[in-house]
């Protein structure tokens, strides 16, 4: 491995027009098919499997052309004070309001409020549902328009209006905040490197990277059916890594420099040592990302798979393309210890340097091991607790900020419906194989009547056939409730019964149940997907590191950070605490699949600093120093560097905290509060802890397995023999 890719990175300093030139290419060609290609709309939301889709998709078979997954929109009429929706100025204004939301091209059908008895018992509030032939992504403005005008020409008559449902869904914007995140990185690049040259390259690799990733995943948007989200997670993890990698590379070139090595061959060891580290750092990332694919939820695994091409890219650009630009820098980049002209030049010291930092802090974690392990344990379990409240839920309208009129438009349907109201349940009856469907449909009614929690059971609806029939059921709480969960298992089990004795399917389906499945299947598949994940993971770590202990610590090590992680974002976004300063406007269930999420981003990214800090001090262990010393070693040469790398990730991650969309603001928090804690207190202080006390068990392995396993040589060993060091005296400054 090492051997090879020294190769490919001089190669790619030699030829470093030919290689820039094909990145550039790519980003054009990227570009240009993204810019052609027509605009993503909302991923399909399907959930194969479950009970919900199976009864969507039977709708879909036995209703025909009712449009069940076009955009729908509730226009909630609220009368002034002391009038109400029943005088006839009032009455009339709704009436010409329904009309005039009837003409649109793409209106399926609009429901009047008095015909369909969608008027509240005090008679104060009214609403008239909208349906559209496609969904709330595709509408066209014009359309989106429409709404609104017709909206504001009943408030100009007096009326409170307010418009729920989806059909105004906007494409999410992440605001400037993302750039102060690059911002903040292109600062913590320049205090590492003390030089704009040197602080630039990873910033422009991983933005070109970055580029590529995001245009491809926009050219192929609407052909794969990639919801906007994908792109805003692929541009999250593609510029944190995409910056890391490349950061790692040109530290390593710095301090190969420091050697006194020329520069294409500087460029090589760097490619051929810390270039090693990044494969194995991008393989952890991409098995995560790619082990999404298990939880079978397909929008799950789009943006897992294409945020996993976007990290290969990365992986890619930094042990071909940084070389390259190497190669144009020449001696702008410095070596190690000589700052360039912005920070002034290091004036050579005769006696010796005084110990970094890093080399401190190890030096004292190797001599308080337990009260550091114990510190760093109890912290991050105290910072875990919240975690034990976990509630989950997927977004309705009334997870949105007061500010919005969806969020309003909810709010007066509790007030004049129920909070129920917000979340009805659809039960579809199948009596095909029935010998009296119209009785199965009046007996699942009555069945369903005597359930607890219930406010209103509509008549069924039969279809032209008369075989299939759907029921619209109006529980008594809000849709995320545990009491409307409760409900939805009370109808599956009467409808267990009532096959039993009829043959009829009875399913409950609606958005409500389905986010009760989608829950329900996330967190069926966690410890499956942990399983697969951290196995694969653990194997592939046993071979770079060659010892059994070090990767159980790492995946304990991991358990402890997303745990502490989880803990956080219970905290924030569903206790409300610092709500205020994230931007949260409203508190909630934590999204269904961020703990999946979380589990297989935050183990990827931990693992890139286990391997970047720990391969250093396997290093060190190799050629020949005591297990303690070799801890001091790794820190010393790379604690600089993983602590820079950290800082920019948590930027870049933070950045995306100003996002308009609930999901990608609370991932954004999610991942920069997880590298904190791991960066920081696992891989800073529990790893050196838990290593000193290990001494030389930390690197056992059966000899049978180091016969079996391949020789990776992430150390660059097959580079010292091959260019003649042969003294084993000249260190390999690790990045």
């Amino acid at each position: 491995m090492a051997t090879f890719l020294y190769k490919l990175g001089r190669l790619s300093f030699r030829r470093r027009h030919f290689v820039a030139l094909i990145w550039v290419a790519l980003l054009t060609l990227a570009g240009v098919g993204a810019a052609s290609a027509p605009a993503a709309g909302n991923s399909s939301f399907s959930i194969p499997g479950t009970e919900a889709q199976k009864a969507f998709d039977l709708l879909e078979q036995r209703f025909p052309g009712t449009s069940a997954d076009g955009a729908t929109a509730r226009v909630v009429f609220k009368a002034p004070s002391g009038e109400k929706m029943t005088d006839p100025g009032n009455k009339a204004t709704v009436q010409e309001t329904v009309k005039e939301l009837s003409d649109g091209s793409e209106v399926v059908r609009v429901t009047d409020p008095y015909r369909a008895k969608a008027v509240s018992k005090d008679g104060t509030i009214a609403y008239a549902q909208v349906s559209y032939k496609v969904s709330g992504m595709e509408l066209d403005d014009a359309a989106k328009d429409a709404l609104k005008d017709s909206a504001q020409d009943a408030r100009e008559a007096g009326l409170t209006v307010e418009i729920g449902g989806d059909a105004l869904q906007a494409v999410p914007h992440t605001g400037s905040s993302e750039i102060i995140g690059i911002a903040v990185a292109a600062v913590v690049l320049v205090i590492t490197f003390g030089s704009l040259v040197a602080a630039g390259l990873p910033l422009l690799t991983a933005l070109i990277g970055v580029g590529i990733g995001v245009s491809t995943i926009t050219g192929l948007a609407s052909a794969l059916d990639l919801g906007s989200t994908t792109s805003t997670l692929a541009m999250m993890i593609g510029l944190a890594v995409g910056i890391d990698y490349a950061l790692f590379i040109v530290s390593r070139y710095r301090a190969e420099l420091a050697e006194g090595r020329e520069r294409e061959e500087a460029a090589g060891r760097a490619a051929g040592t810390a270039g090693s580290a990044v494969v194995f750092a991008g393989l952890t990332v991409v098995i995560a990302l790619v082990g999404l694919s298990v939880v079978n939820i397909p929008m799950l695994t789009k943006m897992g798979i294409a945020a996993a091409g976007t990290v290969a890219i990365a992986v890619l650009i930094a042990l071909t393309m940084v070389p390259a630009l190497l190669g144009y820098a020449g001696r702008k980049v410095k070596p190690m210890g000589e700052k360039g002209k912005l920070l002034g030049r290091a004036k050579k010291q005769d006696k010796p340097a005084k110990p970094n930092l890093g080399t401190r802090w190890a030096s004292f974690v190797v001599r308080r091991p337990v009260a550091v392990l114990l510190l760093g344990v109890i912290g991050l379990g105290a910072a875990a607790v919240p975690a034990a409240s976990l509630e989950l839920g997927l977004p309705d309208d009334g997870s949105q900020p007061v500010s919005t009129t969806q969020r309003r438009a909810y709010d007066l349907l509790s007030e004049g419906f129920g909070p129920g109201f917000n979340g009805p349940l659809m039960v579809v009856v199948d009596a095909k194989d029935s010998d009296d469907p119209k009785a199965v449909f009046a007996e699942t009614g009555d069945a369903i009547k005597g359930l607890k929690d219930v406010v209103t059971v509509t008549p069924a609806q039969p279809n032209k056939a008369g075989d299939t029939a759907t029921i619209t059921v109006i529980p008594g709480s809000k849709p995320s409730s545990v009491t409307t969960e409760n409900l939805v298992h009370g109808i599956r089990d009467a409808g267990a019964g009532i096959k039993a004795d009829t043959d009829a399917n009875v399913l409950v389906t609606g958005s409500t149940a389905m986010n009760i499945d989608v829950s329900e299947k996330l967190n069926d598949a966690l410890v499956p997907y942990l399983v697969l994940v951290v196995g694969l993971a653990f194997l592939l770590l046993i071979v770079v590191f060659r010892s059994i202990l070090v990767p159980l610590k790492a995946a304990l090590g991991f358990l402890l950070s997303v745990m502490a992680a989880l803990g956080a974002v219970v905290a924030v976004f569903q206790w409300g605490w610092l709500s205020g300063l994230m931007g949260v406007e409203q508190t909630g269930p934590v999204m269904s699949m961020m703990p999946i999420f979380m589990v297989g981003v935050v183990f990827g990214l931990a693992m890139d600093y286990e391997v970047f800090l720990v391969t250093r001090m396997r290093e060190a262990y190799v050629h020949g120093e005591k297990p303690a010393q070799a801890v001091v070693t790794g820190f010393r040469h790379g604690a600089r560097v993983v602590t820079a790398a950290a800082v920019i990730m948590m930027a870049v991650f933070a950045g995306f905290i100003g996002s308009s969309e609930s999901m990608v603001k609370m991932i954004g928090f999610g991942l920069a509060i997880a590298v904190f804690f791991d960066a920081f207190v696992v891989r800073m202080a529990i790893v050196p802890a838990v290593l000193a006390l290990l001494g030389r068990k930390a690197w056992w392995l059966p000899r049978w397995l180091d016969r079996a396993l391949p020789n990776v040589d992430v150390e660059g060993e097959g580079l010292r023999a091959a260019s003649g060091d042969k003294d084993g005296d000249r260190e390999l400054v690790g990045g």
